[in-house]
């Protein structure tokens, strides 16, 4: 399997439904207590991709593209319009959104990622698929700037800095990021008259681990 570094339209991912799966094993007690586990350390996106679709030509366009991809065999990058940017959705990306590390003198390189807070419970994401020309980076609350201090492996969604950020200066990133997914179908099921009637097929799509 190969990922092809290209964005399904964004213009139809719009009105696609879908958002984060998680996996968790229950086991029940004879005592009516729960275990709970799960073997996952993040969760997979799950999105249905026809619904996004409004006209015939549409239609032909997600058909194209999922032939290029050879359906399932072919990962790409999809815009997830409830959750793609390192700030609020209303807001614009800055430099400090996100604390991605903290300097030691060493190291250059950063993974990115996004923080997901609720009652003092923090869940770091990794970020795989920032979007070029998005990525803004800081260290020590100072904006840094691309190329002069700064380069962005958009294929991984690492920063990596000229010179190693002073040790315990914080670093932090704002950005706009994709979710790498694929097909999760190898056959796309339409008929045109129920298409033009107002019945869409259903095309699912699945976050994979990149």
């Amino acid at each position: 399997m190969a990922f092809h570094d290209i964005r399904f339209p964004a213009s139809l991912s719009f009105g696609a439904v879908g958002g984060p799966e998680r996996r968790t094993e229950i086991v029940s007690l004879a005592s009516g207590y729960e275990e709970r586990n799960t073997p996952w350390s993040h969760a997979l996106r799950r999105y249905d991709a026809g619904m996004g679709l409004r006209s015939l030509d549409d239609l032909y366009t997600v058909i194209a593209f999922f032939e290029a991809r050879a359906g399932q065999l072919h990962g790409f990058r999809w815009k997830d319009w409830s959750d793609h940017k390192s700030c609020l959705p209303s807001a614009a990306p800055a430099f400090g959104d996100q604390v991605i590390g903290l300097g030691d003198g060493q190291t250059r390189s950063f993974a990115i990622t996004k923080a997901y807070r609720s009652g003092g419970v923090v869940y770091q994401r990794p970020i795989a698929k920032p979007v070029a020309g998005t990525v803004r980076a800081g260290i020590g609350g100072s904006e840094m700037f691309i190329e002069i201090n700064y380069g962005v492996d958009h294929a991984a969604g690492v920063i990596l800095f000229h010179e190693p950020p002073a040790i315990g200066a914080e670093v932090t990133a704002g950005y706009e990021f994709d979710v790498p997914v694929r097909f999760d179908t190898d056959r796309i099921a339409v008929s045109v008259a129920s298409f033009q009637a107002g019945q869409v097929p259903s095309i699912p799509v699945l976050e994979v681990r990149v």
